[in-house]
């Protein structure tokens, strides 16, 4: 079945619940979405406060997509820039997608999702997303017509002596 796409959600108690399981979720099983495994609700609940800051702040604005059964089981955060010379592009933060999920195109549907959520958005002319070298990520994220345009080598540390690569990730939407 597909999964139903809302942008900008009524932000209630059980939509904060389900994305923070989720977010756990993903991060459990090994999703490159800010934590290493294993974590639990309460260290990914101050990353999850913050989103629901920017969005209060009107900076960030969230993309989630429900099963069938209603559950929470894939989200987005995109991200407006404050800076006044960036305006035409936005960031696509934490694209998470439940590991019961995997493995049937939803992923790409939340990729196309948040392209058409982006394209609502006036000015906006691109989006952009980083991911943690090492997995694949960029491979996939290609294959959804994002483009490679940078890359900082071990940027990003996982562990001690395990440095990957954050790689910068371009959509045009013009």
């Amino acid at each position: 079945m597909a999964l139903t796409f809302t942008f900008d959600p009524v932000v209630t108690p059980g939509l904060r619940d389900g994305v923070l399981d989720l977010w756990v979720d993903v991060s459990n099983a090994g999703g490159a979405v800010g934590f290493v495994p294993p974590v639990t609700r309460e260290d990914v609940r101050p990353g999850l406060v913050g989103q629901w800051v920017a969005m209060a702040e009107e900076r960030s604005r969230l993309l989630v997509g429900h099963d069938e059964e209603g559950r929470v089981a894939a989200a987005a955060f995109l991200t407006l820039n404050t800076h006044h010379l960036m305006t035409h592009w936005i960031w696509l933060y934490t694209v998470m997608l439940h590991p019961r999920h995997q493995g049937k195109g939803h992923g790409r549907d939340l990729l196309a999702a948040a392209e058409r959520a982006a394209r609502t958005l006036d000015g906006v002319e691109a989006i952009r997303l980083t991911c943690r070298g090492g997995l694949g990520l960029e491979r996939f994220y290609a294959s959804c017509g994002y483009k490679e345009v940078g890359r900082v080598p071990g940027a990003i540390r996982v562990a001690p002596g395990d440095d990957r690569d954050e790689v910068f990730m371009l959509l045009p939407l013009t």
